[in-house]
This record gives C-alpha cells, sequence and structure tokens, in this order.
C-alpha cells in the first residue's frame, strides 16, 4: 500500500517577530536551508504516495521552497490543524493506503525515526499511530491520555488540560500514520467544542476509538526530535542541533573539524576524508569538497565544488568550480560561477568573476579579474584588473598562456591577448596584442629639473591663503 504525506505549512509565526510579511514560518533557514526542506528530507525515500504541502499565511514564499516536491493545497483561513488537514481532500480523499502527517517546522525529525514510526504501525495493524515523547518539561504539549488498559483513547492540549491530566508527561510530537480512507471520513465529524474554537486533528483520537478503530502510540528514542520553531530562540537551538548532527557525520567520515562548535556545513555538502576543516569556516549549498584539503579559518564557500589537495585561506567562494593542488586566499572572492583549474596561485584581496582560470596562474595579489578566460600560466601582477562594463554590456577577455600582465596594466575588454605577450606595468589596454608582442600603453615620462620647489611655493600660498 502507498505511503502519503502530508506537511501543515500554513502557520503564520507570529513568535517570529518579523516585519517581513512575506516570509512564511517554515520557509526560515538553518544552515542555508527552509525548515519545510529538513522536514521533506525526513521523508524522502520513505514516502512513495503523493505529497501534499499545506501553505497559508506566506504561502507563495513557501510554495516556491516545495512545489518541485510536492503538490500544495491552501488554508485560506486558519481555522486548526484539523481543517488544514481537510484542504488536502482534492488530492487525497480517495486515494488507498496510509498518510503521514508531518509538521513543517520541526526539522530535527529524522528520516529514521520516521520509518520506525511507520513500522511499528504496519507491524501492529494500526489504524492509526501518534508519535509521543516524554520530556522532562512537557508544558505547552498536548498529552496523550491512556486508558487503563495503555491504549490511547485522546490528545488534549495544553489550554484544555483538567485534573490529572497536567501531570501526564507523555506529549504528542505531532506526527501521525493514519489509514486514508479513515482519516477523510472523521474529519467531517470534528467540531469547535474546546478553548480555542478550532477544528483540532487530535480529536480524531477520540473518533477513531469510537468507530472502534485501533489507535497506537510509538514514543520518539529522542526527544529532541520533536522541537518545533515557534521563535528565533527555538531556531537557533534547532540549528544547534542539525550543525552538531552534521559536523558529527562528517567526522566520523574522516573529515577533521579544528572546532566543530565554530563550523557550520549545510545538509547537503560532501566532504572527503583527510580536509581540514578551520574554526568559523561556512559551507553551504550543494558544495562538494574533495580529499586531503585545507579550508582555513573565517572561510565561506557556497554551491562550491573542489578538487583534491588544495589550501584555500579566508575567503569568500561562490557558484565556482576548483580542481587540485590549488593555493587560494586569503581574502579571495570567487562568484557567479569561476572554473578555477590546478595547481593555481590566488592570493590577497584578488576577485574572479564568471571566468576560467587553467592551469598554473598565478594571481598573487590586488586584481580583478571578470568575464575572461585565462589560459595556462598566465602571471598577473599586483593590480591588474579587466575593465568588462561599459554601463550597459559585459565584455570577454582572452588571455593566451605564458602571458605576463605586469602590476597595474588594466585591460579594457573586449580584448584578447595572444600567448607569451607582455603587457608592461602600468599599461591600458584598449587593443589586441599578438603572440610575443611587448604591449605598452602609457605616457613618456618627463623630469623636470627645479619644479618640484615651484610646486611647493605655489602649494604652500595656497595653504596661507586659505588660512585667511
Amino acid at each position: 500500500m502507498k505511503l502519503h504525506s502530508i506537511i501543515l505549512a500554513a502557520g503564520k509565526g507570529t513568535r517570529m517577530r518579523s516585519l517581513n510579511n512575506e516570509i512564511s514560518k517554515v520557509g526560515y533557514p538553518i544552515l542555508g536551508v527552509a525548515l519545510v526542506n529538513y522536514v521533506l528530507d525526513a521523508a524522502r525515500g520513505l514516502v512513495d504516495g503523493k505529497k501534499v504541502v499545506i501553505v497559508g499565511h506566506g504561502g507563495e514564499y513557501t510554495k516556491k521552497l516545495v512545489e518541485n516536491e510536492a503538490e500544495i493545497a491552501w488554508q485560506h483561513e486558519q481555522l486548526g490543524t484539523g481543517h488544514a488537514i481537510m484542504q488536502a481532500a482534492p488530492m487525497l480523499e480517495g486515494e488507498k493506503g496510509t498518510t503521514l502527517i508531518l509538521c513543517g517546522d520541526t526539522p530535527l525529525l529524522t528520516n529514521e525515526s520516521l520509518t520506525k514510526l511507520v513500522k511499528y504501525h504496519q507491524e501492529h495493524e494500526l489504524d492509526l499511530t501518534v508519535l509521543t515523547a516524554t520530556p522532562q518539561n512537557p508544558h505547552g504539549y498536548g498529552r496523550i491520555i491512556r486508558d487503563d488498559s495503555n491504549h490511547v483513547t485522546a490528545i488534549v492540549e495544553q489550554k484544555d488540560l483538567k485534573g490529572a491530566q497536567v501531570k501526564v508527561n507523555e506529549v504528542n510530537a505531532g506526527v501521525y500514520v493514519v489509514n486514508n480512507k479513515y482519516l477523510f471520513e472523521q474529519l467531517g465529524y470534528l467540531n469547535t467544542n474546546n478553548a480555542s474554537g478550532e477544528l483540532y486533528l487530535t480529536d480524531i483520537i477520540g473518533l477513531f476509538n469510537n468507530k472502534g478503530y485501533k489507535v497506537g502510540a510509538y514514543i520518539l528514542e529522542d526527544e529532541n526530535e520533536m522541537l518545533g520553531t515557534n521563535d528565533r530562540v527555538q531556531l537557533a537551538e534547532a540549528a544547534k542541533f542539525i550543525k552538531q548532527r552534521i559536523n558529527r557525520r562528517h567526522m566520523l567520515n574522516g573529515v577533521t573539524f579544528e572546532n566543530p562548535d565554530n563550523a557550520y556545513i549545510g545538509p547537503y555538502v560532501e566532504i572527503g576524508p583527510d580536509t581540514v576543516i578551520s574554526p568559523g569556516v561556512t559551507i553551504l549549498g550543494q558544495s562538494k569538497i574533495g580529499v586531503n584539503n585545507t579550508i582555513g579559518p573565517n572561510t565561506y564557500l557556497e554551491n562550491m565544488e573542489i578538487g583534491d589537495n588544495n589550501e584555500i585561506k579566508l575567503s569568500y567562494l561562490c557558484d565556482s568550480k576548483v580542481g587540485n593542488g590549488n593555493h587560494i586566499g586569503p581574502y579571495t572572492r570567487f562568484r557567479s560561477h569561476v572554473e578555477i583549474h590546478n595547481n593555481t596561485k590566488v592570493g590577497n584581496f584578488v576577485e574572479f568573476k564568471s571566468s576560467v582560470i587553467k592551469d598554473g596562474v598565478k594571481a598573487a595579489h590586488l586584481t580583478y579579474i571578470g568575464d575572461s578566460l585565462l589560459e595556462e600560466n598566465v602571471n598577473v601582477g599586483c593590480g591588474v584588473i579587466t575593465a568588462n562594463y561599459d554601463g550597459y554590456n559585459k565584455f570577454h577577455t582572452h588571455i593566451g598562456k605564458n602571458v605576463f600582465l605586469g602590476s597595474n596594466a588594466t585591460i579594457i575588454s573586449p580584448v584578447t591577448i595572444e600567448e607569451d605577450a607582455f603587457i608592461a606595468a602600468g599599461s591600458t589596454i584598449n587593443r589586441d596584442v599578438k603572440k610575443d608582442e611587448l604591449a605598452i600603453a602609457r605616457t613618456r615620462q618627463e623630469n623636470k629639473v627645479g619644479y618640484a620647489n615651484v610646486f611647493r611655493a605655489k602649494a604652500k600660498a595656497i595653504k596661507e591663503k586659505n588660512k585667511k
């Protein structure tokens, strides 16, 4: 039988105290990934049927995050969790199988725990299974009420607790596995007889029991997995758990973290063994880091593909590719799809944008290269820039093998400098340079004898005049 899923993601997130009304509660990121995407990841490989995400506040924002993986159902009025599930009826009501119901703001749930929950549901031939936990402080959570035979009879929300129910420490983790046919059959019997005047999904426990359907509960092994993110404090707490989980996985796979508490690695990042991650490093997106690299302190990498045996010091590298045996940084920036081949040296305060840098290129300091191709063994002197933008269009520069670009040369694109050419320091180049040519583009120096004294006298006179 198919396993479908519904993710509740319509909440406003008032306690986030945001001035941005467009971002949804489940759209807040941890390590570059939205909360709702962590939940989708937890169910990936387990759910083989339809996936539906219920959106509401900030719905367009959430829709963009999930529409490639799930169908969208809108909850335009916030009338409770039961009402939210009703919005999935057009997609799921007639489907056979079982439905996994999840909350979009619980990023710590793991695929392992959800797999155990579904297995428990199947092995005990239940019609409804609730995921529960037993935290030391259950305040704020709905309580699991059991009868004398230990059967689950109800879930009572915090606002509605009475008498001995307040002392119950088994709580609802907000995840359900339920017979899909029975779910939509019973939703119509929900009512608003509660403190909030809403349609509670939790009331289906009683409805299922009244029909004689089998209801059970599976207790989480790690209560931290049920942590919701209702405010910025809980968001930070969840981020801490996720960071520790990710860094531990990499360390067990052979990666060295000099200070794992101060390294921030996204959930989709791959890192090869014998790579060293220094303090303050951030690696996000779909980055792939090869073996035996050293990523120096305070380096930022996003959507990077890096080969083997590189040393990368303090740098900002984004949407780019780096080969093998390179020395990069400190204070280097790559952006907009830079491709670095092998055995290059890219040093202090160098920026590459939309360029291909081939084997053996050296750019030691104070350089900007944009929209360019640098062939093998080009030497880029200090202060070289490519002037590739005229205010309207971007132009391309092609620099051939073994070219020497002297310090403070300005290359005004579009220009081709053929292999083995030499560009004199301080030159402004706006025409092509052929193979083996020396290009000098600067005025001839003129030394005026004694003129320094004249200049100083004029400057002093201006200064005295300004005082008056």
